[in-house]
């Protein structure tokens, strides 16, 4: 944010100029990308006390450089004006600005030189009167005036990913989970698997064709370490042997690796031997969109293709729960259509409307649902004023609901290709935590995935969530 007052067009001594701006984490970045500047006091998102963790951002003091360039900004947008050029300047920086805080910039014409050469006073300083810098500047007036274009800088996207940071900071204390890895005999599969292990994430089982596992970890250079083999020649009896490691309390969690959701599932869901908990098996994507304030999570987009309202009771269930566990006291859940109202020619509009009045008598529980809501009058507060609703979930889901998998696809790869958002998943309703990783996922997805699942399975066993 950025605000100014405008100094008058003809220049003479005693003429000031002010602005305004807020110190933004987004601002500090920018600037320390522009001048490489890797000062971790000055980093948003850096370790600043050498823990080894990232540090809040509200800990990131401006570097003394970002300050001086707010003058210059002064300097060539209020007085004296466009086309103005800095030949000297000296400044003494006497207190620190941090991320949050707004500076009030100063300048004020001291003297007039020949050439157009001015002699201005600056001064920065806090809302509270705090002295932040003060100093002179020698500026070159334009002999030509020139107009600023306002829309003259192109937007920039920062492509940070802060929220999976804190969940994975949130793991550092709690035991790894005993993981059943179903078919690890593909490189990246393999190699997630692994760098979770070696982060204190899970304790991997790896069950599938040992010569094929032994084999792919030798052509990436991986080491399995002491992670045992259980023998399984298919993916199919992989996932089988699995299950029942899970159901044998061996493992508490499943985690798929080379073979084809359907295959691993399919023993998931089975009546006898399976992994049913009385609550239908759904998919929850875990987003952190750059710039986003929260995680955003996202249901169902990977395995109900067209769920009944009955079907869409638990989606929205397990999603809340898993909202929950990852630090969202009271998840807000905007379930999606079209359009924000009602409309029988629609049906996902009448299953929102109805999951909204569930929630209201408690048949879901644990967040605050509403529907139908628009995309984007789901997640920005703007779009959500403009169209005139009032509701503690416009405009600040927590959660979507999407009203099918084809809808809900097209949501998260926009989210991943478009929006440059890290996601990551978890399959909720079974006994236990299933990570459902895609062949094209990186590293960092399948991190967090496995982190997602340790959060979630700890917050199940103690009702408590770590962050």
């Amino acid at each position: 944010m950025t605000t100014a007052a405008a100094p008058s067009p003809r220049l003479a001594i005693g003429q000031t100029a002010r602005l305004e701006r807020l110190c933004r984490a987004e601002d500090l970045i920018t600037f320390a990308a522009a001048a490489g500047d890797l000062n971790p006091l000055t980093l948003p998102g850096a370790d600043k006390d050498g823990d080894g963790r990232p540090d809040a951002d509200a800990t990131t003091e401006a570097p003394a450089a970002w300050i001086a360039a707010l003058f210059s900004a002064a300097f060539g947008t209020l007085l004296p004006g466009p086309g103005a050029r800095l030949v000297r300047q000296t400044l003494r920086h006497r207190a620190p600005v941090w991320v949050g805080e707004t500076v009030l910039i100063e300048i004020a014409v001291t003297a007039l030189g020949e050439d157009g050469l001015l002699t201005l006073s600056c001064r920065a300083a806090a809302p509270d009167g705090r002295v932040i810098a003060e100093g002179e500047a020698d500026v070159r007036a334009p002999a030509t005036p020139l107009a600023a274009d306002p829309g003259a800088l192109p937007r920039i996207v920062i492509a940070r990913h802060q929220h999976f940071q804190r969940l994975l900071a949130a793991c550092d204390p709690l035991p790894p989970v005993k993981t059943a890895i179903v078919a690890p005999e593909e490189e990246k599969a393999l190699a997630g698997a692994l760098a979770a292990a070696a982060r204190g994430i899970i304790e991997p089982i790896l069950v599938g064709d040992r010569a094929r596992i032994l084999s792919t970890a030798a052509a990436a250079g991986l080491d399995i370490g002491a992670a045992p083999i259980v023998e399984a020649a298919t993916p199919d009896l992989a996932a089988a042997a699995a299950v029942a490691l899970v159901n044998a309390g061996a493992a508490a969690a499943l985690m798929k690796g080379a073979l084809h959701t359907d295959e691993l599932l399919h023993h998931v869901v089975k009546r006898e031997g399976g992994l049913r908990a009385g609550r239908r098996i759904t998919h929850v994507f875990v987003f952190d969109v750059p710039g986003h304030p929260h995680l955003l999570h996202v249901s169902d987009a990977a395995i109900a293709i067209a769920p009944t309202l009955e079907e869409k009771v638990d989606i929205v269930q397990n999603a809340i729960d898993l909202a929950r566990a990852l630090g969202c006291a009271t998840p807000r859940v905007g379930v999606l259509s079209a359009v924000e109202t009602v409309n029988p020619k629609i049906p996902s509009t009448l299953d929102a409307a109805a999951l909204s009045k569930m929630a209201e008598r408690g048949q879901i529980r644990g967040g605050v649902v509403d529907g139908p809501l628009a995309m984007d009058n789901a997640v920005d507060p703007g779009a959500a004023r403009t169209k005139g609703l009032r509701s503690t979930v416009a405009g600040q889901a927590d959660v979507l609901i999407a009203p099918n998998i084809e809808a809900g696809n097209i949501l998260v790869k926009e989210l991943a290709f478009l929006s440059h958002a890290e996601g990551a998943g978890l399959v909720l309703g079974a006994k236990a935590p299933i990570i459902l990783t895609s062949r094209a996922d990186d590293e960092t997805s399948r991190l967090v995935s496995c982190a997602i699942a340790m959060l979630f399975e700890d917050w199940r066993r103690t009702g408590v969530s770590r962050l």
